[in-house]
């Protein structure tokens, strides 16, 4: 019982001269060691690798041309060799694989294929009266030639619904009108009003005393002149 005793005792004494929470880190800063490492970036390039480029890196006593112009080292790397055997990792199939479709000669499928699915060009919404397809990148015009300007009265107004309304010109699909020169000549005096005239076919009416009226595409009404 005494030997019990006894060895209680020293624990207690053990406890009381050292710390119990030794083992509890303790809050220190946090210190971020430097790095000292001396690597970079590695540059693919062969032929850079042990060039001087040091004047090409002062940016203040530097002045770029077409002549010393590089690109970033690593954005431009060799073709890769297909079919040169094993070695090259794209030996044999170069990496198209036994067979298939997308094995075969020439391009396997179509822009926009999805394999048969309903593709994404179709399954999106389209906007009403917004085409996509060719023809729709231009305005087209109605071509008017002038050679009918020499069947109406002189100092008189030509528009399109003038020369259909006295049977000159038949009907068009177009909503818009465009004059264009032709090989006959002009009445005098003319006021000739368009979505659109061409430089020769202005000429041809102002040299015979004429005006030429530019209409809005989407109302009709005259534009003013711009200075």
């Amino acid at each position: 019982m005494r030997s019990v005793l006894s060895v209680i005792a020293a624990l207690a004494l053990f406890m009381e001269a050292s710390d119990a929470y030794a083992f509890v880190p303790r809050s220190r800063g946090l210190v971020v060691p430097q790095s000292t490492s001396t690597l970079q970036m590695k540059v693919y390039d062969w032929k850079r690798r042990e060039a001087d480029e040091s004047t090409l890196n002062d940016l203040e006593a530097t002045q770029f041309t077409l002549d010393n112009l590089k690109p970033a080292p690593g954005s431009r790397k060799p073709k890769t060799r297909k079919g040169r055997g094993i070695a090259a990792g794209q030996g044999a199939t170069c990496g198209f694989g036994m067979r298939g479709q997308k094995a075969r000669a020439g391009k396997p499928t179509r822009p926009g294929f999805e394999g048969g699915q309903q593709p994404l060009y179709r399954r999106l919404p389209k906007f009403v009266g917004k085409p996509t397809g060719p023809g729709h990148t231009k305005t087209i015009y109605n071509p008017i030639s002038t050679d009918v300007l020499a069947k109406v009265d002189a100092g008189s107004t030509v528009s399109f619904d003038s020369l259909l309304e006295s049977k000159i010109i038949t009907k068009s699909k177009l909503d818009l009108h465009k004059f264009v020169k032709g090989s006959g000549s002009v009445a005098d005096n003319l006021t000739v009003k368009a979505h659109g005239f061409t430089g020769s076919a202005r000429e041809a009416i102002e040299a015979c005393g004429g005006k030429c009226e530019l209409l809005s595409p989407t109302t009709g009404e005259v534009l003013e002149p711009v200075a």
